[in-house]
This record gives structure tokens, sequence and C-alpha cells, in this order.
């Protein structure tokens, strides 16, 4: 028997926002997991085969962003579709390198989250017309001040979470515990002003590019 709705699984730390999401897309989609976390998401994937996956960035231990990679690999065929608070075209731009096919922010309406899950679900590309055109890269010069200020394995650890690695990985290129990556992590973001993880994120993101020529963020 051919199946009528797309399968979909929901990953969000916020309990009512799953809830409510289940509530209005179930009668359009068939909602087969829920996760609150990034590993919790992981551990559902390796059981649960899924069309579709919407997908939060601000999930808590590891981020979506961070966990890309592996959603791809644990299931290739996967369609990804961010969901987010932030409506930023550097982060928008670094999770369609990482995998996912479409970008939404959490202030866009029903209708457009339901016609970015379409077309999605079909295969085609989807960045909400919220998000600006711009990314307002900086330039290398640019950059200079800021990473005067970090020491060279300061410099190291945010260049390679600009590459997409998480602070495991990083550990592992550094000869570095995953401890004591996220200690320079605290660090470096109180060095630069930075009052997030995701504002940290961002400023790797945009050294990445400022140092590669603008290309896109690198994902395996």
């Amino acid at each position: 028997m051919k199946r009528e709705q797309a399968r979909l699984i929901i990953a969000d730390d916020h309990r009512m926002v799953v809830q409510g999401l289940e509530q209005m897309l179930g009668q359009r989609f068939e909602v087969v997991g829920v996760a609150y976390a990034g590993d919790e998401l992981l551990k559902l994937l390796q059981r649960t085969p899924a069309d579709g996956l919407l997908l939060d960035l601000s999930l808590p231990g590891r981020s979506g962003l961070d966990i890309l990679p592996e959603i791809r690999t644990l299931q290739p065929d996967l369609k990804v579709l961010v969901l987010t608070m932030h409506a930023d075209r550097v982060l928008a731009e670094a999770s369609l390198a990482a995998g996912a096919l479409g970008f939404v922010p959490k202030d866009a309406g029903m209708e457009e989250l339901k016609l970015a899950l379409s077309e999605v679900l079909a295969g085609r590309r989807y960045v909400s017309p919220r998000v600006p055109k711009s990314s307002h890269r900086v330039g290398l010069d640019a950059m200079h001040a800021s990473l005067a200020r970090l020491t060279e394995r300061q410099q190291a650890i945010l260049r390679l979470l600009g590459e997409g690695l998480s602070s495991a990985e990083i550990g592992d290129k550094l000869g570095l515990s995953e401890n004591t990556i996220t200690f320079h992590r605290k660090r470096i973001r109180m060095i630069l002003g930075l009052a997030t993880e995701w504002e940290l994120t961002r400023e790797a993101i945009l050294v990445h590019l400022a140092t590669n020529g603008g290309g896109a963020t690198k994902r395996r």
C-alpha cells in the first residue's frame, strides 16, 4: 500500500514548540518521532526511518549545525529543513553546506513552513525570504583586530570551529581533551565580547569564509 503522508521527525529543545508543531503538522504529515537534544536525535535516527526532519539549530549538548554531517551519514536520503530563531544568512549558508535543504526562521508563518516542507521533501532547496540576502561577510583585514587578541591555539580552535568541527573533533586534531576545547571556547567568547555560542559560531564561520576566499563552510 502506498504511503500517503511523508514521515516527519521534529527536533527542538522546547517541548511546547514540539507539541504545537505536532498538532499543526499532524494532519498533513506523519510525525514518527520527536527529539529534544542533539544526541537524542542521533539515537532516534538510528532506529526510525523518516522522509523529512524539522531541525532546530539550538539543541542542547550538540547543536543542529554540529550534528548535520552525522545526520546525513545515518540517513543519507533524509530531507532536512532547519527551523531556527536565527534569521541569519551566514548560518543559512552554513546549514545548506552541511547538508540541509531548507532554512526557515521561527517567526515565519505556518503556511510558509508547510510550503518549505513541501519543497524540501520534493528535493528542492528553500531559503525563507525573511533571511537577509547579504551575509555581511567580513574581509580578512577586519578580522585581524579580533584575531590578534587571541592566542595561536585559540585562533586555531576558532578556525576549526568555522570549518564545522565539533569540540571533540577539534580536540582530536589538536591533541586536547573535549573539556579543554570547551574551556577555550568560553575564553574566546570572553575575549571577543561574544555573549552566546551562536555568536561564536557565526564569528568562526566568518573567519573561515574570510580566510578561504569567501567559499562555503566545509562540512564532511
